[in-house]
């Protein structure tokens, strides 16, 4: 993976600093992506506590995502005017800051602020910790390096439901930010202490303030359009429709500035690479289908089988255990195997547990909807490490921060496009569902004769008789509209396999490290 004439990094790494650095750039992942995930099981207490609609809290999610959005992809111009370190130190301690400013919000107005602050400094440390991983590792030790990484980025959003559950239901709201404060302290002070004097060359390279203008409003107006667009009614309104236009422009005329601007604010060049790009589309749409269903289940638990936040966080435990225990084995596997392989064993798992869960029923017990998890499990330990292989496979050393950006910027939009589309097919399947089983509900249907009995031998009057079927009617429509999901999301998984096996072969083993030049 090393350009041909590049210059070494400095040396890698080794003993206690190697662990204690890792542990350090870890630590900072798991903050960022925990904070995507931590907030959403925790928006009806906070909507309460703030006196606003859930409808409205939800620009509490969308602020930071599109502000996170719209950072991520400056990772490679920020890194290469400031270096790696540098950028990365500085993102952790201004997310921290912005962490605890987001703890003293008195009001959903400045909450919102607060959120679009912490957002747009996070950009970098994803990236940044991916990127500085590579390089504090050992050139055959790539996949350990990504594995880490992995492991966190992985963990990460499973802890955030079940963390975000315990603090709404046990303590203040604001704990879920405050518990940022500590470990990005840590973070920052141990990856400045071991790195502070390894950062790499920097370059006077001016900011493509058009290209980054461009960024700002297709990105922003996709985002708006996708939180919103399902209370609107999509594009029967006319400002989604406003929104969509807004946002398609913005993209054609940002790529077609971005390819032909000197130093553009994102190396779309990069794609011309075979494996970085079809590795990126893989890994895109692979996590939309991932974060689809992180999504899917809890929501159906807590809305329709009587699961607290808390309860539904913890069926999805198991599989970060699973994937914590084997990511590390499958790391060194894969420094000997072609990453397609790897990549092709992740995608199958994810289509066996996504089948395996289109065959829960109403009542399924815990261990019934934990079990399809530790599958997923499986498929977690592998997918990360497989697909970052793949993408960054022939990609100069120089790139690796621009490419890292670039990836994780597909990744966070597939699973905003994702979000949004997952929710409402959710709602019109259930919809579509809802009007045959009324179809069938009549007082003709001696099952409905037979509930309607059972429901004045309960003391119920016939009008509640018929509340009490409806209620039935809607937990079964829901039932199904979810089983129809996880049927699709296996069928969509297994069609990634393919688009894996269109790139290079690839190991894990090999590269140079991140920022040499």
């Amino acid at each position: 993976m090393s350009a041909p004439g590049a210059k070494a990094g400095p040396e890698p790494l080794k003993g206690g600093a190697l662990a204690i650095t890792s542990f350090a750039l870890a630590l900072g992942t798991f903050m960022q992506v925990l904070d995507t995930t931590i907030a959403n099981v925790s928006l009806p207490t906070i909507s309460g506590d703030l006196a606003v609609s859930t409808d409205q809290g939800t620009w509490m999610i969308t602020s930071f995502a599109v502000a996170n959005g719209v950072g991520v992809p400056l990772t490679g111009w920020l890194m290469g005017r400031y270096g790696v370190v540098r950028t990365f130190v500085t993102s952790v301690a201004l997310f921290t800051f912005a962490s605890f400013l987001c703890g003293l919000a008195w009001s959903m107005p400045s909450l919102i602020f607060f959120r679009v602050l912490q957002g747009a400094v996070s950009g970098p440390m994803i990236p940044g910790s991916q990127a500085l991983l590579i390089a504090i590792f050992p050139d055959n030790k790539r996949a350990t390096a990504l594995g880490i990484w992995s492991v966190t980025t992985l963990v990460a959003p499973i802890c955030g439901p079940i963390l975000g559950g315990y603090i709404s239901d046990n303590y203040h709201w604001s704990w879920i930010f405050f518990i940022n404060v500590p470990v990005g302290i840590i973070s920052a002070l141990l990856c400045w202490h071991f790195l502070g004097k390894r950062d790499t060359p920097t370059r006077q390279l001016p900011i493509d303030r058009m290209g980054l203008a461009l960024l700002i409003v297709w990105v922003g107006a996709m985002q708006v359009m996708l939180d919103t667009g399902k209370d609107a009614d999509w594009f029967n309104s006319s400002s989604i429709i406003a929104l969509g236009l807004i946002a398609l422009v913005g993209f054609v005329v940002w790529v077609i500035w971005e390819l032909t601007c000197e130093f553009p604010v994102v190396d779309l060049p990069l794609f011309r690479n075979r494996n970085f790009a079809l590795g990126t589309i893989a890994f895109c749409l692979g996590y939309a289908v991932f974060f689809a269903n992180i999504l899917l289940l809890p929501l159906w638990l807590q809305t329709q089988l009587g699961y607290t936040a808390t309860w539904a966080g913890l069926v999805s435990a198991p599989s970060g255990v699973v994937a914590v225990v084997l990511t590390p084995l499958n790391a060194r596997f894969l420094a000997r195997v072609d990453a397609r392989w790897t990549a092709t064993i992740a995608f199958i798992a994810f289509a066996v547990s996504y089948f395996m869960r289109a065959g829960l029923t109403q009542d399924a017990s815990f261990g019934a909807i934990v079990l399809p998890l530790l599958v997923q499990g499986i498929a977690m330990s592998t997918f990360f490490v497989a697909m970052l292989t793949i993408s960054l496979d022939g990609v100069p050393p120089q790139k690796i921060p621009s490419a890292s950006g670039i990836s994780n910027f597909a990744r966070i939009t597939g699973g905003g496009f994702a979000a949004a589309i997952t929710t409402t097919l959710w709602d019109r399947r259930e919809a579509l569902h809802q009007s045959r089983l009324v179809e069938t509900s009549t007082i003709f249907n001696p099952i409905a004769r037979l509930a309607l009995a059972t429901s004045h031998r309960l003391g119920l009057t016939e009008l509640q008789g018929y509340g009490l079927i409806m209620r039935n009617i809607i937990t079964q429509s829901y039932l199904l509209s979810s089983l129809d999901l996880f049927w699709l999301s296996a069928w969509l998984s297994l069609a990634m396999i393919p688009i894996i096996w269109l790139a290079r072969r690839s190991r894990g083993g090999g590269g140079a490290p991140a920022g040499g030049e």
